[in-house]
């Protein structure tokens, strides 16, 4: 069983700048089929946008999709692990925060994100969350 984030961490995880329009983010999202993207700016992590906050704070509130950045839909309060953070650490913020992504930072440089999903095929694959995270998206 891993012990360290950064052995079940997905590496390079997608990353855009804060001025990237949110229609792009989402395209992006769909493409690679994910639901979150980090806030990059001058290799320093500035935020985490999901597509929950996409929902929530740009298409609830009506803004023009077109015009508004990510860096007005995205959730700049973040909590991140280290790679070399045990997955205790992680479960741990996760349950605090009420999170289901945390950003992986070495030295506020983002080298990864773990997920609900990660956490659930390391810790209990044959639970309905395993199943889920490990299944092959639909397209």
């Amino acid at each position: 069983m891993a012990q360290q984030v950064r052995e079940i961490m997905t590496g390079t995880p997608a990353a855009v700048g804060p001025q990237t329009s949110v229609t792009e983010v989402a395209r992006r999202m769909r493409e690679e089929d994910i639901g979150a993207v980090l806030v990059v700016e001058d290799e320093q992590l500035r935020g985490l946008v999901t597509d929950r906050d996409l929902v929530v704070r740009v298409l609830a509130d009506r803004k023009n999709i077109e015009d508004t950045t990510v860096s007005a839909a995205c959730s700049a309060d973040l909590v991140a692990v280290s790679p070399d953070d045990d997955i205790d650490r992680a479960v741990q913020l996760m349950r605090q925060r009420a999170v289901r992504r945390l950003p992986v930072v070495d030295n506020g440089r983002p080298v990864g994100i773990i997920s609900l999903g990660d956490l659930a095929i390391e810790r209990d694959p044959d639970s309905t969350l395993g199943d889920i995270s490990s299944a092959e998206p639909n397209q």
